[in-house]
């Protein structure tokens, strides 16, 4: 386990699932009457999908610290690109809507949006970036031939 395998792409990744993590706790629209909603009020598919980019994310930022070889991370770039995409889109989505009559947006839902964001671009920059000198060789045994 080491914490230096963290390059940008998956520090960014990790730090928009933090903002993500931190916009389910605030309020994300007003109504009228001055009633804050959060996205536990206005619970839906939107939010369902902006949660699992965010598990992406974090499922990226601990295989890469975890694991010896690269396979892996590779692999949770490819699904926390994904996921991020289709967070983005829901997060969109969430922003654009005003569900039970709400009359404006407060900072979580432009929280969740910028988190989804950063999400997507550190997946794809540690999708990109090939660096393997971080991970050392494995030592594989060698084994006699079969007589």
């Amino acid at each position: 386990m080491s914490l230096r395998r963290l390059r940008i792409g998956e520090l960014l990744a990790l730090a928009g699932a933090i903002c993500v993590i931190v916009a389910l706790t605030l309020p994300w629209y007003e109504t009228a009457a001055y009633v804050k909603l959060g996205a536990w009020a206005t619970f839906g598919p939107a939010v369902a999908l902006v949660m699992l980019a965010a598990a992406g994310a974090l499922v990226l930022a601990l295989a890469t610290v975890t694991e010896r070889s690269t396979a892996l991370p590779v692999a949770a770039a490819v699904w926390g690109v994904l996921l991020g995409f289709v967070g983005v889109l829901a997060a969109i989505v969430r922003v654009l809507e005003r569900p039970q009559h709400a009359s404006s947006l407060c900072a979580g839902a432009w929280l969740a949006l910028v988190g989804v964001v950063a999400i997507l671009v550190g997946c794809w920059l540690a999708m990109r970036d090939e660096r393997t000198e971080l991970y050392p060789p494995l030592d594989i045994e060698a084994r006699p031939p079969p007589l």
